[in-house]
């Protein structure tokens, strides 16, 4: 018998909403992909509500967590490692630690760096000591990687307003020549009016992969996609096709919270679950 294919998702939780784990996780395993998610913070909700409970692990709680599943041989198992964002420099240092082992110890496996950490209008919004985790340590292993157009910009050093300042941005970034960018959420100065963009940057070319643009903004929305992105690939789709089908399936769950008034991204609306398996 096959075995599915295995995710490791090292992101944030909560109890109420659709952010991190909780919005990645379901369509990896709606479309039979195994997901192991260890979570870096644990909260009631989202911050967009008038009151948060919960905290980022204790830097010993999320060791233990992640030395749990080391035993358990899944750094050698997995197909794929995804994160996004921390709570704490602590808690990211010993995510890239144990990324750095399992990627020594499995080279087949590919690492999906989601740089959770800003965004254009409120900025940068996690600490700076985060950020250089991201920069130094995280994206330099990526395979695959999703910053926005804001982060994108901060981790390479230069705003990204046009198609040419992704020139060399693999670089820039400290990337293998292999590792492949997907900038979501871009609006560029040749973006037409109107839509919005993902761009994937591979090998030097770029390919562009426009949607509608919607007046909203709902949280979970990059974890949302990097979730897609993989379910896409589990399912054998090219990455060009992942991006396409994030991109599709994203926009209709952004759709389906404006109907229904939820401040994060919608997850249990029939057509986006029929969709998740028939796209």
């Amino acid at each position: 018998m096959k075995h599915a294919k295995l995710v490791i998702s090292i992101q944030s939780q909560v109890v109420f909403g659709h952010v991190g784990n909780s919005a990645a996780v379901f369509p990896m395993q709606a479309v039979g992909l195994e997901v192991a998610p260890v979570p870096t913070v644990l909260l009631s909700n989202t911050p967009n509500h008038p009151t948060i409970r919960g905290r980022s692990l204790p830097p010993e709680l999320f060791a233990d967590l992640l030395l749990g599943i080391e035993e358990r041989g899944l750094m050698e198992a997995a197909d794929f490692i995804v994160t996004g964002y921390f709570g704490s420099a602590e808690v990211a240092g010993l995510a890239a630690d144990f990324i750095a082992r399992a990627k020594a110890r499995n080279p087949d496996l590919t690492y999906l760096c989601d740089p959770v950490m800003g965004d254009t209008g409120p900025g940068l919004y996690v600490p700076e000591a985060i950020a250089a985790i991201f920069r130094d340590r995280l994206m330099p292993m990526a395979d695959l990687a999703t910053p926005n157009q804001f982060e994108l910009g901060y981790l390479g050093g230069t705003a990204v307003t046009r198609l040419a300042d992704l020139e060399g941005i693999g670089a820039r970034l400290g990337l293998s020549p292999q590792a492949q960018i997907i900038c979501t959420g871009c609006v560029l100065e040749e973006t037409p009016e109107g839509q919005i963009e993902s761009l994937l940057v591979s090998g030097g070319a770029i390919s562009r992969h426009p949607c509608e643009k919607l007046p909203v903004a709902k949280s979970g929305t990059g974890d949302l996609f990097a979730g897609l992105v993989i379910s896409g690939l589990g399912r054998g789709k090219s990455l060009p096709e992942a991006v396409d089908f994030a991109q599709r399936l994203t926009a209709r769950a952004i759709g389906d919270a404006t109907r229904h008034e939820t401040k994060e991204v919608l997850l249990s609306d029939a057509d986006f679950r029929r969709a998740l398996l028939l796209d």
